[in-house]
């Protein structure tokens, strides 16, 4: 009898506290049950056994993120950890070795502590930070990996954690953080990716982009004009407001900044509360971006809702938001498969057609219990078949499908309530065993038949 000890990873081998550290073992109930990440699945100590998973399922491609802080433990290279390097080199090689394309993502919201107590994203200096371990990041690992996300849903991070104020570090600023920390987060974005074009493309041969979260959103009343005004500003809300700066002209969209500004005066500011680029950022900023990553969950109807006096990212956007009553719901996602055909179409009408990755898609088991998730492969099966007409009909030029996730894992603040995983993990095992979900067996018989059995 082997019993594997499982570490706990967030402070294992030299690794840096980062953000959600600190904010999980705070406690306060801002997380499920006060639940952290500390172990987690137990991926730090159980790679060979997630690598066993990635085969079982066939997977061509592998989405993985680094740890800002167990590679650079202070946010800087002033202090390099070499057992974090040869934690991410032995996982790169590996699903070399096997056959499996790595695509990694740089920073997927856990800013390293120190960083954040210096103002993390609301301040500036984080841009050159980024920067450089953005190159630190090329420097190591450039050489076998050709697929770089730079920033993880940055318009999540921005309403989240600097708006509203529900992520790390757990401080409001109604208003003013959001659009603050999204300036940041898309020159910071910028930086990196003409870093890379300038100092590794040539000899790496790799693409960089950001992966954005987006869900459609259906005018309530199609015959309501300001039903209809209200779903675009949602999508220039969501989408276009880092979409647009990066891959068209380097600014917000106008839409956006004539809200902003219009919310701004009623509420007796000065000035819009949205910062604005210079002429040189906007340069900077235009055309940094390889490829056009999305990650997609659920849809919602719009309904204009006008708002007179109160301050935030959500309310300047002025609309309802709500499911159809039709609808289907697992947790925090209305199945609504249509919707992500409807999103690339957008996509491919209105940034020129580009190369889409979808970097995340999924639904999280109903019942956690079992490891019958029929129904959830149901919802799964209809995403593909949207994806098929979207390529077949509607000649969106998608090139890559990632499922979210291969593991149950730790939600942010759902903590392990929520579980998106191909694999069950019993989080109760000290061993973490990872078990296949119904889902996970016809995921692999998908890849297998390069597609579904039927077509549209």
């Amino acid at each position: 009898m082997v019993i594997c000890l499982v570490k706990r990873g967030w402070d294992a081998d030299g690794k840096g506290p980062s953000v959600w550290d600190t904010f999980t073992h705070q406690g306060g109930e801002r997380v499920f049950q006060n639940q952290t990440g500390d172990v987690a699945c137990g991926s730090y100590t159980l790679w060979e056994e997630d690598l066993k998973c990635i085969k079982q399922l066939g997977l061509t491609h592998y989405r993985f993120s680094l740890s800002w802080s167990r590679l650079l433990p202070d946010g800087t290279t002033g202090f390099i950890n070499q057992k974090g390097i040869d934690y991410y080199n032995k996982i790169i090689d590996d699903l070399l070795t096997n056959g499996v394309i790595p695509i990694v993502t740089l920073y997927h919201f856990d800013l390293p502590q120190a960083l954040e107590d210096k103002g993390g994203w609301l301040s500036e200096a984080i841009i050159e930070s980024f920067d450089k371990y953005a190159r630190f990041c090329f420097s190591m690992f450039g050489d076998r990996v050709k697929q770089w996300i730079t920033i993880n849903e940055p318009n999540i991070l921005a309403i989240m954690a600097y708006d509203l104020g529900v992520f790390p570090p757990g401080v409001p600023h109604f208003g003013t953080g959001g659009y603050q920390a999204a300036h940041n987060l898309i020159k910071a974005h910028a930086r990196s990716w003409h870093s890379y074009d300038s100092f590794f493309r040539k000899e790496q041969k790799g693409m960089v982009s950001l992966g954005i979260f987006a869900g459609w959103a259906e005018p309530a009343d199609t015959n309501s004009v300001s039903d209809q005004e209200a779903a675009k500003r949602a999508i220039a809300f969501c989408l276009d407001f880092f979409a647009k700066p990066i891959f068209i002209d380097g600014d917000y969209p106008e839409v956006v900044k004539s809200q902003i500004a219009f919310m701004s005066k009623k509420q007796g500011y000065p000035s819009s509360r949205l910062p604005k680029f210079t002429e040189e950022e906007k340069r900077m900023i235009k055309g940094t971006a390889d490829f056009f990553a999305v990650q997609y969950y659920t849809s919602r109807l719009v309904k204009y809702q006008e708002n007179k006096k109160e301050v935030g990212f959500l309310q300047d956007v002025e609309l309802q938001v709500f499911p159809d009553p039709s609808w289907k719901r697992l947790d925090w996602v209305y199945v609504v498969p249509w919707g992500i055909r409807k999103l690339l179409k957008y996509i491919k009408d209105t940034y020129n057609n580009p190369v889409i990755y979808i970097t995340e898609n999924g639904f999280p088991q109903g019942d956690p219990a079992s490891l019958d998730d029929t129904q959830r492969w149901e919802y799964f099966r209809q995403t593909f078949q949207e994806l098929f007409k979207a390529i077949q009909l509607d000649k969106v030029n998608l090139k890559l499908y990632c499922a979210w996730s291969l593991l149950d894992n730790f939600e942010w603040t759902r903590g392990y309530s929520s579980r998106f995983g191909l694999f069950h993990v019993d989080f109760e095992d000290p061993a973490r065993p990872r078990v296949p979900y119904t889902s996970a067996k016809e995921y692999a018989k998908i890849i297998r038949n390069n597609g579904l059995k039927e077509s549209l």
